[in-house]
């Protein structure tokens, strides 16, 4: 079974100091168009592809959609605590690898069995085309 790659939207998109805050909706989709180039690439380090990847979308982001290669779950309420219910769903029989930087969030899906690592596993390593600071390449903004 493939492992499972869980991003925390709202905390990768906000460890860019880019302007997000002025289009959360947008930032959110900027992030899931940059993440299906793992789905084949794998993480480095982390993990092996192939893998399944989901975006965990919450407020103003949560009407963002799936694409080819990510998943896109909007929380109803706290994007942590729909987190922790896909790591307690999902992750039972599998690799599990859960993308944040909020300490609090780790250690809930730590208990649980799930690996962890910081935004930048996405961010700085410029999967699908990601320049790294939050934009794909080629924009100049």
């Amino acid at each position: 079974m493939d492992s499972l790659v869980i991003v925390d939207a709202a905390n990768v998109v906000g460890s860019v100091p880019d302007g997000w805050w002025r289009d959360r909706h947008g930032a959110a989709e900027r992030l899931r168009d940059a993440l299906p180039g793992f789905v084949t690439d794998g993480l480095p380090g982390l993990v092996e592809p192939p893998l399944e990847m989901v975006l965990v979308v919450e407020g103003a982001a949560r009407a963002v959609q799936s694409v080819d290669g990510v998943r896109v779950v909007p929380a109803a309420g706290s994007g942590d605590d729909r987190i922790v219910e896909l790591v307690a769903q999902e992750c039972r029989d599998r690799d599990c690898l859960v993308v944040t930087a909020d300490r609090e969030l780790r250690e809930r899906v730590q208990a649980l069995g799930a690996r962890v690592t910081g935004p930048r596993a996405v961010w700085g390593r410029g999967g699908g085309g990601h320049d790294g600071r939050g934009r794909q390449r080629g924009d100049t903004a």
